[in-house]
């Protein structure tokens, strides 16, 4: 403990039977002193209580001398690996938050233009735009340029729950709230407590739940399921949807009071199409990242399948661009990704060009 007050280590190995401590304990305050190192911990003696012990108290594994001896040097490795790993993640999160959003045409810089204007403040967000465009992407970097970059971001799809489920998800419940609701549960809006919370698919979110969003945004009180005292939140609210909201409330679908609340800084994302002279640079950090979770050296498209990519609609937008380079890494052994490697949606397109970008 006195080393690890004057010097930073990646990896401690740990016995469990020491003079004056006990390793599994010990792991606990290692981690708070510095919580980026990986803790091994060893035992002649092992048993599974101390290992899920050691585990919970956040080492990187419990190992036992005699039949583990072949694994010591692979662990540490490993831990190792993570360490530095973790350190430049530190060293990342000074960089620009906003690096996530790939793309220089006008289109796109305007979006990162007015999100950055608004990322320090505290004001509601709505993301809007087709699905795939990246919304998430743009969510999570307003959170990490706020003041709440230290707070958890935490995300939701309001159309992936049925309504019971989501209510509880968002606002928690109490203990006998419903069958099968044993104890007190915390909900997303407890969990991102001081950070912030991205709706996505706002769209879909019931119109009950919708008022209880809207109590949220306007006074920062919620109810638990099941609960008759109210809770206080400390919450940032950024949703998102493909729907035309303001159409969605003037049929009744949507609370039109939430809409003005949630849309008092909109950010619409435009699609592919209306940034087509990004889809090059788009595909080259896609390549990048799959051709080394692949290990392939792969560098880039040959000229057959650049044209094809900027000729086609993408009705998926980023999302299915991705999908498209991930799933032609996967094909090509070539250093450049051919006609071959495609999905057959693009190599039905017209043999035609584009003009020049």
């Amino acid at each position: 403990l006195q080393r690890l007050k004057a010097q930073r280590f990646h990896v401690v190995l740990c016995d469990v039977k020491l003079p004056d401590a006990n390793g599994v304990e010990l792991t606990r305050a290692i981690k708070a002193l510095q919580p980026d190192a990986e803790v091994i911990v060893l035992t002649a003696f092992g048993n599974i209580p101390d290992a899920v012990r050691a585990v919970q108290n956040g080492a990187f594994h419990y190992l036992v001398k005699g039949d583990d001896n072949d694994k010591l040097i692979p662990t540490a490795s490993r831990a190792l690996a993570k360490a530095q790993a973790q350190q430049q993640v530190e060293k990342s999160s000074h960089a620009d938050p906003f690096d996530a959003v790939t793309g220089r045409t006008p289109a796109i810089q305007q979006v990162v233009a007015l999100a950055r204007k608004v990322a320090p403040t505290d004001t509601s967000v709505l993301l809007t735009g087709a699905t795939g465009t990246g919304k998430e992407v743009f969510a999570q970097a307003i959170h990490a340029a706020s003041a709440r970059e230290k707070k958890p971001f935490v995300a939701v799809n309001c159309g992936a729950l049925s309504r019971e489920l989501l209510e509880s998800e968002l606002f928690g419940h109490v203990a006998g709230a419903f069958t099968g609701a044993l104890k007190d549960r915390k909900g997303l809006v407890e969990t991102a407590k001081g950070g912030t919370l991205f709706l996505d698919e706002i769209g879909e979110l019931p119109l009950d739940l919708q008022a209880k969003l809207l109590r949220v945004l306007e006074t920062g009180d919620y109810l638990r399921v099941g609960d008759t005292a109210p809770q206080k939140a400390d919450v940032r609210i950024i949703a998102a949807t493909h729907h035309d909201l303001l159409q969605e409330s003037s049929e009744g679908r949507f609370r039109q009071d939430l809409y003005y609340r949630l849309a008092t800084f909109t950010l619409r994302l435009p699609s592919l199409v209306e940034r087509r002279s990004d889809i090059p640079l788009l595909a080259e950090v896609f390549i990048e990242r799959f051709a080394a979770k692949l290990k392939k050296p792969i560098t880039g498209v040959d000229a057959d399948v650049k044209m094809r990519l900027l000729n086609y609609t993408w009705p998926g937008q980023v999302r299915e661009l991705r999908n498209v380079i991930e799933r032609a890494c996967i094909l090509s052994d070539g250093p450049l990704l051919d006609a071959a490697s495609l999905p057959l949606e693009l190599l039905g397109l017209p043999e035609q060009k584009i003009g020049a970008i």
